[in-house]
């Protein structure tokens, strides 16, 4: 929800990765339930942004978080990444 949030906002190769989150678990939901999340941009810091989240099921709040991520460039990111490899 936090990447759609911003997705049209993003240009070219940038991309968002999750780098914390922080979760509150309110109410367990029975297999088969619908679940929706709200995301909403809180702020931002540079590169990093900052979302609270919350959670529904059809009867209720079942969670709820405060999630950063942070932008970065896929092409770089992803051969940074897998640079490890060598």
């Amino acid at each position: 929800a936090s990447c759609i949030c911003i997705s049209d906002y993003l240009e070219n190769d940038e991309t968002t990765v999750g780098t914390e989150i922080n979760i509150k678990h309110i109410s367990a939901t029975p297999q088969n339930m619908t679940v929706r999340v709200k995301s909403e941009l809180i702020q931002i810091n540079g590169r990093e942004f900052t979302f609270r989240c919350e959670a529904f099921d059809e009867a209720g709040k079942i969670g709820e978080c405060i999630h950063k991520r942070f932008l970065v460039y896929g092409e770089k990111f992803t051969k940074k990444a897998e640079s490890k490899l060598i």
